[in-house]
């Protein structure tokens, strides 16, 4: 994870939405959502307003003149193509596909002819989408290329702290969450695509890793990392964390069957949707611009393939979808008010505030989600 970028330039600060109000007219019903259209606006809008079509990646800012080079940040980029591909499989629109090759080449160009990167969490992000685009196209140099990253990452497994991916390559003792829940995503889906045991091994190692060390069994809350140098457990807690060790404690679940994992994937969802270290006035909070504007987004994903799960009972699937459903509805009537054009800041329940990348894909993940759960 890169430092988080925040935008307090006032030159740099883009209005969250404009446009003519909420849909909610003064006494009178809400109307109903349609949410795959408000899906198709949002991510319409991602990438009208932010990708740089003649360099192949998604720019850090919108409403920038395409072709000039803007800042980049590469591990959203993950998340922004997530959304695309969403997108497609929602609707099967070409239009979305072409943007695979494209962000493929581009990203890699951007980053100086390669993939790899300093920060393993980074890397793993990226191998995600790999396996997003492969499992979406088949093609397999998607897949090499999420090989290739997996084989790099590895290599951040060392023994300091007991075990655990390091956060970055120049400072092994850090180990975070950020880095081990979605490498253990990565193994699981591998292992799903090519039946390697050994892959199946470093899922649930990793599982093994971030329970004993970052989660809290008694709440679900996952701590945001730990210096192995001294012990101390750093008590950030941050809604992508909590999503990606669900991810990971649910594809085990789907993998072995074994309850306990969708146990652990149920109880940090619950943590997620309740604490108020995540959520403010019902909805999940402002985690603010740069990185943390992704932050919900990851969550959304990983909470999403949990509520389509048959072995959630009812309450469980009605509770979760629900809080989402919730989440949505405050962020189309509350968060934005320009409807045909949506663009979203990092408050859900406010159009105020600066946009960026992050919280665009954030909010446009979500609205994707709702279109997939109320299909």
């Amino acid at each position: 994870m890169i430092l988080s970028i925040i935008l307090t330039l006032s030159t740099l600060v883009t209005p969250a939405c404009s446009g003519d109000g909420k849909i909610q007219v003064e006494n009178q019903p809400a109307a109903k959502i349609d949410w795959s259209i408000a899906a198709d606006k949002a991510t319409k809008s991602l990438t009208g307003h932010f990708w740089n079509s003649s360099m192949g990646y998604f720019n850090y800012l919108p409403g920038k003149e395409d072709g000039l080079d803007y800042a980049f940040s590469y591990w959203p980029q993950a998340h922004a193509m997530d959304v695309v591909i969403d997108a497609y499989l929602r609707t099967g629109d070409d239009s979305y596909k072409n943007f695979f090759d494209k962000w493929y080449i581009g990203i890699k160009f951007k980053s100086n002819g390669t993939y790899y990167n300093t920060f393993y969490d980074d890397m793993e992000w990226i191998c995600l989408t790999m396996l997003r685009l492969y499992d979406t196209t088949r093609e397999n140099k998607y897949l090499n290329t999420a090989k290739d990253l997996w084989e790099d990452i590895k290599t951040g497994w060392n023994l300091q702290g007991d075990g655990g991916i390091a956060w970055r390559k120049d400072q092994l003792w850090s180990k975070n969450a950020c880095s081990n829940g979605p490498a253990g995503i990565i193994a699981a889906r591998l292992y799903r695509i090519s039946k390697d045991a050994d892959d199946l091994q470093w899922a649930k190692d990793i599982f093994e890793w971030e329970y004993d060390h970052l989660y809290e069994p008694s709440t679900g809350r996952i701590y945001d990392s730990i210096d192995t140098r001294t012990g101390e457990r750093i008590d950030w807690c941050f809604t992508y964390n909590q999503g990606t060790f669900l991810g990971l404690a649910h594809e085990l679940w789907r993998l072995t069957g074994e309850r306990i994992y969708l146990n652990t994937a149920v109880k940090a969802a619950t943590f997620t949707t309740s604490s108020e270290l995540c959520v403010s006035g019902k909805v999940l909070r402002n985690e603010g611009n740069g990185d943390g504007g992704l932050f919900k987004g990851i969550f959304v994903r990983y909470l999403t393939l949990l509520i389509q799960d048959d072995g959630l009972t009812a309450s469980e699937s009605k509770r979760f979808s629900s809080f989402l459903e919730r989440c949505a509805t405050t962020l189309w009537n509350d968060g934005c008010n320009d409807h045909d054009n949506p663009l979203f800041g990092p408050d859900w329940a406010s159009p105020d505030g600066t946009v960026d990348l992050g919280t665009q894909v954030s909010g446009a993940a979500l609205l994707e989600a709702m279109s997939v759960l109320k299909k």
